[in-house]
C-alpha cells in the first residue's frame, strides 16, 4: 500500500491544537533560535505552527513542509500563519526554494514516514534544502520494545481534569513499526487519533544522516540541552552540513 503524507493530518487537525495544548514549546524555540543564528528555517511537518509562529515572532524567516492541507488550514487561521510560505508534500522527497540555515524535524515526526527508505531519502531532502555549514535538528524518542507486553502496550499521555489521553500500540518488531491509536476522552466524547510509526534508534539516525553528507554536531536528551545518556527516553539530535572547501 502506498504512503500517504496527507492522512496523519486528516484525522488529527481538527483537535490537534488542543490534543497537545500542554506541551510548551519555549525551550524548543529558544534552542532552534540559537541554533539558526538569524538565518532562515525551514520546518519539515510544519503541522499548525507551533513551533513556526514563534519562531516567526522572533524575527525569524520559516518556511515549511506539511503533507495535509488541513494541518496547513489550521496555520492559515492563526496570526501571521498566511505569510509563512508552505508546500504540500511528503517531506521526504517536496522542496521548498532557498537555502536554509536550520532544518527542524520536530516531535518525533521523522518517525510518520512508512520505512527506512523514506526515512534516508528524508535527511537526503534536508541536506538538499541546507546551505553550506546549515544544520538538521531531529527531535525522536529512543525506541524501548522491552516496555511493550506481548507485543502491545496501553499508556497514559495526559490526564488532566477536563480531558484524558491514554495511547494504545501494538509493536511489529521484525519491521520497526507500531501501530498505533491515541484515544482523547473529553466533555465532546471519544476521539480516535491514529499515528503509525516507523522506529529507528538514534545511531541509525546518525547513519542515515552521514548518508545524506551531514555530521552530528550535538545530541541532547531534550531542548533544554541535558546530557544524553543510557536512562533518556528521547533526544535532540543535531547534524550538520560542512562548510564549502
Amino acid at each position: 500500500m502506498s504512503f500517504d503524507a496527507s492522512e496523519y493530518g486528516r484525522h488529527v487537525a481538527e483537535v490537534y491544537d488542543e490534543a497537545y495544548a500542554h506541551l510548551t514549546p519555549d525551550a524548543a524555540v529558544e534552542r532552534l533560535a540559537a541554533l539558526a543564528d538569524g538565518g532562515p528555517v525551514c520546518e519539515f511537518g510544519i503541522g499548525t505552527g507551533r513551533l513556526a509562529l514563534p519562531l516567526v515572532a522572533r524575527g525569524l524567516t520559516v518556511a515549511g513542509i506539511e503533507g495535509s492541507p488541513e494541518m496547513v488550514a489550521g496555520l492559515r487561521e492563526k496570526p501571521g500563519g498566511d505569510a509563512i510560505e508552505v508546500a504540500v508534500g511528503d517531506f521526504a522527497e517536496t522542496r521548498v526554494p532557498g537555502e536554509f540555515a536550520l532544518v527542524v524535524l520536530a516531535f518525533n515526526t521523522i518517525f510518520a514516514l512508512p520505512d527506512q527508505a523514506a526515512q534516508v531519502a528524508c535527511f537526503r531532502n534536508a541536506a538538499a534544502h541546507l546551505r553550506p555549514g546549515g544544520r538538521f535538528v531531529v527531535e525522536a524518542w529512543v525506541p524501548d520494545p522491552g516496555a511493550f507486553r506481548a507485543g502491545g502496550a496501553l499508556r497514559p499521555v495526559r490526564v488532566a481534569e477536563d480531558a484524558v489521553l491514554l495511547e494504545a500500540a501494538l509493536l511489529h518488531p521484525a519491521e520497526q513499526r507500531m501501530t498505533t491509536t491515541k484515544v482523547r476522552l473529553s466533555s465532546a466524547g471519544v476521539q480516535l487519533l491514529p499515528a503509525n510509526h516507523r522506529y529507528a534508534w538514534p545511531a541509525e539516525l546518525d547513519l542515515m544522516a552521514e548518508l545524506a553528507g551531514l555530521r552530528r554536531e550535538h545530541r541532547w536528551a531534550d531542548w533544554t540541552g541535558r546530557p544524553f545518556t543510557d536512562d533518556s527516553r528521547d533526544h535532540v539530535s543535531v547534524y550538520r552540513r560542512p562548510e564549502r572547501a
